[in-house]
């Protein structure tokens, strides 16, 4: 194929594998947490960490990754101390996050607003080598958490007290899953950018959860969905000369609208069936009703 005969483009769809796998893998958890936007936050906060690699002559993804793991720290910190003012405080830390990535870039030799559009978007020929191994060790460790301890995380997204009763160290985990959050934001960043990413962490999930009834089959689905919207994306944009971020994430939403379609009448048809079940008395289609996505 014409496409895998550069080095860059090579380069760009492993990165698209990469995060077609890490985003919901994240994203289920978020999703169960009623935290779709947290992806979003961290990647407002992410700008910072950016401008600073630039002002510092350091590479822009790991000090990304540096200041995405404060921020998603802090927002979780927020998160149990804040109370009525958390929304007020959460809301200076994601403008915060935007000003100050504009103003280090800008303070940096040769620095401007352009240089942040790759960061902001993604961007295809700008995936460097050095880019990808970061982007590779980052998914590891995001893998590594997110089936590892899946059983923990999910025990914590459905329920915490009960979690916490259970003996499950909800706290550790919760800033873990906050960590793994922003470890996945900065990978995906130079693929789908940092003002698009989240939608990679949620979309994939809710499509999947249009078909499915467990956790395992969300999950899977989900990862699945994901490289194949990000390769589907990540081609798309070398023939056509479209921006990879937002066709990435406009395929993902047609995904989601294609399932939500599918899965309409096959929702109707299990209803009238539970419905004709209880009219006659059957206990074995009417006794246990069927769980939404995500629960076990």
């Amino acid at each position: 194929m014409e496409i895998l005969e550069y080095a860059f483009m090579q380069r760009a769809l492993l990165a698209a594998v990469l995060v077609g796998i890490t985003a919901p893998a994240v994203g289920i958890y978020l999703v169960q947490r009623r935290q779709a936007l947290m992806g979003d936050g961290i990647g407002h906060v992410a700008m910072t960490g950016v401008g600073l690699g630039f002002l510092l002559s350091t590479s822009p993804v790991w000090m990304a990754t540096a200041v995405a793991i404060v921020g998603a720290v802090v927002m979780e910190l927020i998160r149990w101390y804040g109370k009525t003012r958390g929304d007020i405080a959460l809301a200076m830390l994601f403008y915060g996050g935007m000003a100050g990535g504009v103003m280090f870039i800008n303070l940096a030799p040769g620095g401007s607003n352009a240089n942040l559009q790759s960061y902001l978007f993604g961007s295809l020929s700008t995936v460097s080598e050095e880019d990808v191994t970061a982007i590779y060790l980052l998914a590891a460790f995001v893998v590594l958490v997110t089936v590892g301890l899946r059983r923990q995380l999910f025990a914590v997204s459905q329920d915490e007290e009960f979690a916490r009763v259970t003996g499950v160290p909800v706290r550790a985990l919760n800033l873990l899953t906050a960590v793994t959050a922003a470890v996945t934001v900065t990978v995906a960043m130079r693929v789908v950018g940092l003002l698009l990413v989240s939608a990679l962490m949620v979309v994939p999930v809710a499509a999947a959860q249009q078909l499915t009834r467990s956790f395992a089959a969300t999950f899977a689905i989900s990862v699945a969905i994901g490289v194949s919207v990000t390769i589907g994306g990540t081609t798309t944009s070398y023939y056509q000369d479209v921006p990879p971020g937002a066709t990435i994430v406009l395929l993902t939403i047609g995904v989601f609208i294609a399932l939500t379609v599918l899965a309409t009448p096959l929702a109707r048809r299990r209803a009238r069936a539970v419905a004709a079940a209880e009219a006659a008395g059957d206990p074995a289609e009417c006794s246990v009703p069927a769980q939404p996505a995500g629960k076990r």
